[in-house]
Formats: C-alpha cells, structure tokens, sequence
C-alpha cells in the first residue's frame, strides 16, 4: 500500500513538486518545519512576503530536507534584480538539483511606485533570466489575467495563482494547456465555529481587496461590488478561504486539484499552522485515491 507521503506526491509536474505544499511568509519556515512537512507528505513550500533574491535562508531549508521543493511566492520584479535572482538561481540548482524553483512576480502598483508597464518588467526579467542560463523549467510566474497565464506557458513552467477559487484554475489551466505547472495557493482555518473562522479569514483574505488585481481578477467570477469591498462578503470569504472541519477543508482544497490543478498550496491562517498541517496531511493523501 503507497505512503501518504507517496499519495500527495504522485503525477508530479515540477520533479516532485507533488500534489499539495504549504504556503507562509518565508521567516516563518526553519530547515526543522521544512523536514517535518516533507515527512507528512508535502511536495513544496512555497516561501510568500516578497523573500529577496539574495535571502540566504533558501540554502538552509533544503539543507535541511531531502526531496522537498522550495519555491518563492513570489521574488518581486521590482525589488530584487534578475542578475541577483539568476545567480541564486543557478548555486542553488547545483548544490540542490530539481528542489528549487524561481516564483517571480510583478507585485501591486499600490505598493510600487516604479510600477508602470509591468508585462513588460517581467517580459525583460525573464530575458536577463535567459541570458544567465536560468532554464524555463526552473522558474514560474504569478500569473492572475490571461496574459500573464499565457506568457507563463510560452516562457516558464507554468503558473503561480494567489487568492483564486477553482473556476479561476480551471480557466487557467485552460490558457496553459496540459503540460505546463498550476500551483495554486487556498487560505485555510480549521474552526468549525463559521463566524469565527471568517473573522479570522477575513482578516488576512480582506487586506487583498484593496489591491485592484485581485478585486478585478475575482469580478471575473460572480463576484460583485457588495462581495469586493473590503472586509469582504461571508460569500466572498467563504470562496477564498477554506475553513470548517478537516474534512470539508481537504474537500475545498481537492476542488482545485479536480478543476486542474497540479498543486494545491495551503496557506494556514494560524500561529500554529503546523499543527493544521499535521491534521490535513493523511486527509488530503485520501482525496487522492
């Protein structure tokens, strides 16, 4: 009989990126929760917050591990160079073959003021990141619109959406075709208390809403004015933000896999997200039989 851990790792699309991973800002992993989280079966964890280019933690957590990916979510176009993110890049694929890969994005033009023209930021990065030898397979893009998904496709592995819902991967893995990665991230709160755990998921999934990508990324998909205002409609939340038992988590976040997904990253919304980890991780392994 396969391991959980082999179960969330099979049909893998970036070496063994496996089927679900974790999501954090990238202080809150240590080489010691990397390990445990590869011992539960998680393929990835994806580091959020913008990491630099040039954090030298990267190197500590797959140290620390054997097999697990590590990929970035995302390093910000704007804040880090590509020469500096290639040659990171390139140190970590030789001492760490197959275990890195490069999540880059355009970040928010409220938070930027050099923001103009982002395609074509990320259109010249992936040029600079060609030019140092960073190979497509190596390195994926943030990609919410069309657009982004499509250049995805045609440049880099594939597609890292943040904050989306089933019907925005199953368009975008439409846009990719079947080869390429789809990486999603999904908010998590295990409470089965709804107005609690909606407090909680508002609290983190609210803040998005004053940023226009995501406010005109989720309009494309039922959501109206009264849903999009910040904090956010119970519908809203309720959409982004899987909360409720265990079971009815592992469910939402399947529901991803199932509208083409190749990888599920679960963000947890708690200080102990490890615990929740521990808890969904024979769970999400069941969804796969």
């Amino acid at each position: 009989m396969p391991t959980d851990h082999e179960l969330l790792a099979v049909d893998m699309a970036f070496e063994n990126v496996g089927k679900f991973g974790a999501w954090q800002f990238y202080t809150q992993f240590t080489p010691e929760t990397v390990a445990e989280l590869e011992g539960l079966g998680y393929g990835a964890v994806w580091l959020g917050g913008s990491p630099p280019a040039d954090w030298d933690g990267y190197e500590q957590l797959l140290a620390g591990s054997d097999s697990i990916v590590v990929g970035t979510s995302i390093v910000n176009v704007w804040g880090s160079r590509p020469e500096v993110a290639a040659r990171t890049y390139l140190r970590l694929e030789d001492k760490f073959p197959g275990r890195f890969l490069l999540g880059i994005g355009v970040g928010h033009r409220e938070h930027t003021a050099a923001f103009t023209k982002p395609y074509d930021a990320l259109m010249n990065y992936l040029d600079v990141l060609d030019a140092h030898g960073v190979p497509q397979q190596g390195r994926a893009l943030a990609a919410l619109g069309p657009r982004v998904a499509r250049l995805a496709r045609e440049r880099t592995a594939g597609a890292l959406p943040y904050l989306t819902v089933p019907e925005h991967t199953a368009e975008v893995r439409g846009i990719l075709g079947p080869d390429a990665l789809l990486a999603v991230e999904h908010k998590v709160v295990l409470d089965q208390d709804a107005q609690r755990a909606r407090a909680a998921g508002r609290e983190k999934a609210g803040y998005y809403l004053g940023l226009v990508n995501y406010v005109n990324n989720l309009g494309r998909f039922g959501f109206d004015t009264d849903d999009l205002t910040q904090p956010g409609s119970d519908r809203l939340i309720d959409a982004v933000v899987a909360h409720g038992s265990a079971d009815q988590i592992a469910d939402r976040l399947a529901e991803h896999v199932r509208a083409g997904a190749d990888h599920v990253a679960a963000q947890v919304i708690s200080e102990d997200y490890l615990s929740v980890l521990r808890t969904l991780a024979p769970l999400l392994a069941e969804r796969l039989n």
